[in-house]
């Protein structure tokens, strides 16, 4: 009879403290999609956020629903397309190209009247609606985008783009985040705030940008902001991010290991709150 008891109590004990098993989808944009696809970083990077975070949270199986350069609206548009599966968490981690591609941040009401994917508002409301569809009990995690400076895409350098710290056709991208952090909080949803999180400020993006001096035609380490307005030369001038350049990103837009390990810490810290 003890041996029975013993038995009954391990195994209460084992189902007590054995993590759920979850499934995770992560929608996304580049960022995102990149987890699985480093060849296209110039192998800068080793692995994306979640494979960081199902590293030390096992119980967890993600989805990688990143699609490359897309935007919010873009998503919204064909989110009855895209084959988004019933889950138990979803991750929304958008925005940076509806700043970069001039979609209208909109206002709240177009989030709370349903207007439709004209806005980035209204696009959120139409991914949101689709994931609670899906699972009404699922965890749904929104996350703002980073700040970024100067991207230069590493495999064409035609593919640029400035920072944020200037307005995209009028407006900011902190806009963009503080968007989202207002439907999060509307929705009661989690949320992790890269924008605004301590450290992840424009100077902690790179350590610097590799650069001709204007006046004497001579290479230069230049750091934020004094590589603000220098010239990049995209058919003669080198790469201006060599790799002793990387922070936080590799490119000044797109997270380094070091920027997705940080992503991936903020995570774990929302999964491991999930009863």
């Amino acid at each position: 009879m003890k041996k029975i008891i013993l038995l009954l109590l391990i195994s209460i004990t084992h189902y007590s403290f054995t993590p759920k098993e979850l499934t995770w989808v992560a929608i996304g944009d580049s960022i995102t999609y990149l987890n699985d696809h480093q060849d296209e970083t110039g192998n800068r990077i080793t692995k994306g956020y979640m494979t960081r975070v199902v590293e030390k949270l096992p119980n967890i199986q993600y989805i990688n629903k990143g699609f490359n350069g897309w935007t919010a609206t873009n998503i919204a548009h064909e989110i009855e397309k895209l084959g988004i599966p019933k889950a138990d968490v979803y991750s929304v981690f958008l925005g940076t190209n509806d700043w970069w591609s001039g979609k209208p941040i909109g206002s709240f009401k177009d989030y709370e009247g349903n207007t439709g994917t004209g806005t980035i508002y209204g696009a959120f409301r139409v991914i949101i609606d689709k994931l609670h569809s899906l699972n009404k009990k699922a965890t749904i995690i929104l996350i703002t985008p980073m700040q970024r400076v100067d991207f230069v895409y590493v495999n064409d350098f035609e593919n640029n783009a400035y920072g944020s710290y200037r307005e995209k056709d009028g407006q900011q991208l902190e806009a963009v985040a503080n968007a989202i952090v207002d439907i999060a909080k509307h929705e009661k949803v989690r949320l992790v705030d890269l924008y605004h999180k301590k450290g992840m400020d424009h100077s902690k993006l790179v350590d610097f940008k590799w650069l001709r001096n204007p006046s004497t035609g001579a290479y230069k380490k230049y750091k934020y902001p004094d590589f603000i307005d220098v010239p990049f030369n995209t058919a003669t001038d080198e790469y201006p991010y060599p790799k002793k350049s990387m922070q936080l990103t590799y490119d000044g837009l797109h997270p380094s290991d070091k920027g997705y390990q940080r992503i991936a810490k903020e995570l774990i810290r929302e999964f491991k709150k999930i009863k």
